[in-house]
């Protein structure tokens, strides 16, 4: 298991979920949620990862159930392409993770209303944490790291 902390990323058309893990990728923990509408989101996602010392960032790809894109991909594809101009880029596969993140807090006893200033966060947290335990478990770096740049193309690392 690589060493250092790193951020998770849930991006949608509206608001863009933050995490972070600790130093040795055991626990991820929400951060924030960033409104697009207020916010240049890669420059504050730079600001979380420098403020954090984020090795990384683990930015959940939405794609449908059976693997192909949904509308949000490309926005998903966008924004890690902006931030892998500035810091590395690990594209992960997220589905479910805001249904995961959504059943969570209903299990915790937060109503769907409470739940909207939140759920951002907490799908950033599902999607870290699997990237953080997949990690463990394959003994490898998840998902595809992107090229520096913002090139499109990437790579899975073995």
């Amino acid at each position: 298991m690589r060493r250092g902390a790193r951020l998770g990323v849930d991006v949608g058309r509206a608001r863009v979920g933050v995490a972070r893990s600790d130093r040795d990728g055991l626990l991820a923990v929400p951060v924030e949620t960033i409104q697009r509408a207020s916010v240049d989101v890669v420059a504050r996602l730079v600001e979380l990862a420098e403020e954090h010392g984020a090795i990384e960032a683990v930015v959940g790809l939405p794609v449908s159930l059976s693997g192909g894109d949904t509308p949000s991909t490309q926005d998903a594809r966008d924004v890690a392409a902006l931030l892998a101009e500035r810091i590395p880029v690990r594209l992960v596969d997220e589905r479910l993770s805001t249904v995961t993140a959504s059943a969570g807090m209903r299990a915790a006893g937060r109503s769907a209303k409470q739940q909207r200033s939140a759920i951002d966060q907490a799908a950033a947290v599902v999607i870290l944490q699997h990237a953080l335990d997949s990690e463990r478990a394959a003994g490898r770096a998840p998902g595809e790291l992107l090229s520096t740049g913002g090139d499109d193309a990437a790579s899975r690392e073995d």
